[in-house]
Order: structure tokens, then C-alpha cells, then sequence
């Protein structure tokens, strides 16, 4: 794996890295909110290419080593009166983003796996760009409903504690947080945790971007009537023991897309634990290979 960076358009440049064969079908796997590309451990990727997928992993913008945004990002109060910045973009511009890195790496069309904001992502890249999608599997996201798919009021708490100032205090913050809203139903991988938390500080110590990624979700509504406009067979993975996406949203995710299959995990919080890698990575491999030929979606 080699880290490379490359410019999307429209003054965007995003870090990415490729695993398994350059002649496999393209797999992107879209990262959640405020992750980076190593979100998606290395050994789940390749145990995906193992299945015959080129997979690529990325920072979206603003986290990581790609482009970072300059203005101020929302506060709680302007996320509840939908006070914007000018400057302030939503999902549809972080799509375009996603397109912008199928069309510098010549790619005409991909199975796009996203992650709680990266199902957003990856949800409005089908939805809006159909052809450049093969299959979509959404995972622990959202319609964009106020009803529907609310983190807990205890997950909602930490989640507006003040930013960490030092590398400790941000693997000490992540370990708190993902033994709350992560998978109780598997073992708690406390050491993985903290090395990605490790690593993404390294990468990117701020932590402005997170909240101008929100503004890009708060900005962006419900999304219900848009989602209904994907025809991309589409797979909906939910756990059910979800305290930052209730399982809620999955159900209405899979309501909205027509044809859409959903699958309860059972013990599966908002996170990849290891054990349930077997499960995930035969349910997102399995549906993209209902697709085998490599002809693109025309509609």
C-alpha cells in the first residue's frame, strides 16, 4: 500500500491507497464521520481483495491528509437553526468529491461501500451519478430524517465534550467512545483502537473538519425522496446494537431504496470489530458479486 494524493476538481485534492490487484473490479470504501482511510483496517480490505476486488480507501475531505476547509466550522446552536457558513458545502459536494476520484483514477463505474457518513456519501453518488455505480452497500447510516436513526442522549453527550488538546487525550477520547457506541455483542479491541486513534492524530491533529463534516450532514436534510431514485442493487447492513445510528435509520434506508435488502447484525454496533469481519466482509463481497459482469449501470 502506497499513500498517494490526487486532485478531484474544484480546488479538492484527496489521499487515498489501493489494495489487491490493479486488474480487479473497483471496491471504494467510503469513510465515516471525521475518520480516516486507515478507519477501514488494512486486514478488512484485503481480506476483501482476497474476493477479487481492487479496493480503495480515502480521507475525505477535510480530515486526513486531504484538502481542509478554512472557515469556521458550525456550532451546536447553528446546527439547530441550520445557520450555514457561505462557504459551508454538504453531501452532495462530498460526492462529487468521491466521482472526482473514480474519474482521476480512470475508473468508469465501482461497488461503493460507505460507513455511516460514507453510507450518505455513497448513497448520493448512486443516486445522483447511477452510472458510475455497481452496487451500493450502505452500512450503519441514515436517510437524513429527524425521526428516524437519532444517536442515544448518552452518545449525543460525549459526542459534545470539547476537542482533545494532546495525542493522549485523543486515544483516550476514542477508546471512551467506541467502548460506548461500539459492538457489545464482540470483543472490544482496545489496542486497535488506540492505534488507529494514534495514527489519525498523527496524521491530523485538528479537529475543525469534523465539524464542518455535521454542517455537511445538518445541511443536507432528509434525503428520503433523493435515496429513491437509486437503482443500484443495494445492500443495507445494520447492527442492532447501534447508540450513534439507531437501527431505525437502516430500516428507513432500505424503505427508501427501492429493492434494497437489509441485514440485521446481531451484536453489531457503530463500529468493525474484528469478529464480525467474516459476516460483513462475505455480505458486502457476496452482494457485489451479484454484478459480476463489469458492464456499468446505463440509467
Amino acid at each position: 500500500m502506497t499513500e498517494r494524493i490526487v486532485d478531484t476538481g474544484r480546488g479538492i485534492s484527496l489521499a487515498y491507497e489501493e489494495i489487491g490487484d490493479s486488474g480487479g473490479v473497483p471496491l471504494i470504501v467510503v469513510a465515516g464521520l471525521g475518520q480516516q482511510l486507515h478507519s477501514w483496517p488494512a486486514e478488512f480490505c484485503e481480506r476483501l481483495a482476497e474476493r477479487g476486488y481492487r479496493v480503495i480507501r480515502f480521507d475525505n475531505r477535510d480530515v486526513g491528509a486531504s484538502t481542509h476547509a478554512r472557515f469556521r466550522p458550525p456550532r451546536p446552536l447553528d446546527l439547530l437553526r441550520q445557520r450555514w457558513h457561505p462557504d459551508q458545502y454538504d453531501l452532495t459536494d462530498m460526492a462529487t468529491d468521491t466521482v472526482g476520484l473514480l474519474d482521476a483514477l480512470d475508473i468508469d463505474g465501482a461497488h461503493l461501500v460507505g460507513v455511516s457518513m460514507g453510507g450518505m456519501i455513497a448513497q448520493t453518488v448512486a443516486a445522483t451519478v447511477p452510472r458510475r455505480v455497481r452496487t451500493l452497500t450502505s452500512i450503519m447510516s441514515t436517510t437524513g430524517s429527524r425521526r428516524i436513526g437519532r444517536p442515544a442522549l448518552s452518545t449525543m453527550r460525549l459526542m459534545t465534550a470539547p476537542p482533545p488538546k494532546t495525542r493522549e487525550d485523543a486515544v483516550d477520547r476514542a477508546v471512551t467512545m467506541f467502548r460506548h457506541i461500539g459492538s457489545h455483542g464482540f470483543p472490544f479491541d482496545e489496542a486497535g483502537v488506540r492505534e488507529r486513534a494514534g495514527l489519525a492524530w498523527d496524521r491530523d491533529p485538528s479537529s475543525a473538519g469534523i465539524g464542518r463534516q455535521l454542517g455537511a450532514i445538518f445541511s443536507s436534510g432528509n434525503r428520503t425522496r433523493t435515496l429513491a431514485a437509486i437503482t443500484a442493487p443495494t445492500l443495507v447492513i445494520h447492527g442492532d446494537r447501534d447508540r450513534m445510528v439507531h437501527p431505525t435509520g437502516g430500516a428507513a434506508t432500505a424503505r427508501a431504496i427501492p429493492g434494497a435488502r437489509l441485514e440485521t447484525v446481531t451484536g453489531l454496533g457503530h463500529d468493525l470489530p474484528e469478529g464480525a469481519w467474516p459476516r460483513l466482509i462475505d455480505l458486502i463481497a457476496t452482494h457485489a458479486e451479484t454484478t459480476r459482469s463489469t458492464d456499468v449501470p446505463t440509467t
